[in-house]
């Protein structure tokens, strides 16, 4: 069982950056793949980023690439999502998802544990 609970949205202007963070609660978090993925008011949840348990491998949607980086520290059971270069587009409630197995994945379904939320809005 894991528990995320996430935290660094809010308002910002386009261009600029935050930074979401996830804390983990539990002793397996470095067994875990994890990924942030986004919905944005009307529209179906989508992925962002995904990182391996080990931190080795990354994915990141085409939308994001080369803008926002997703991180871990697997000694604090923590994993991080840097978003610069904001966009209104990017404007969406973030989600940090845990998936069993150590391998990043794109596919919400494969996901079993999952955060509240925290909105992101970027304004124009």
């Amino acid at each position: 069982q894991v528990q995320l609970v996430e935290s660094g949205g809010g308002l910002v202007q386009a261009g600029g950056s935050l930074r979401l963070s996830c804390a983990a609660s539990g002793r397996t978090f470095s067994s875990y793949a994890m990924g942030w993925f986004r919905q944005a008011p009307g529209k179906e949840r989508d992925f962002v980023a995904t990182i391996s348990a080990s931190g080795g491998s990354t994915y990141y949607a085409d939308s994001v690439k080369g803008r926002f980086t997703i991180s871990r520290d697997n000694a604090k059971n923590t994993v991080s999502l840097q978003m610069n270069s904001l966009k209104p587009e990017d404007t969406a409630v973030y989600y940090c998802a845990a998936r069993n197995g150590g391998i990043a994945t794109m596919a919400t379904y494969e996901y079993k544990y999952w955060g509240q939320g925290t909105q992101v809005t970027v304004s124009s």
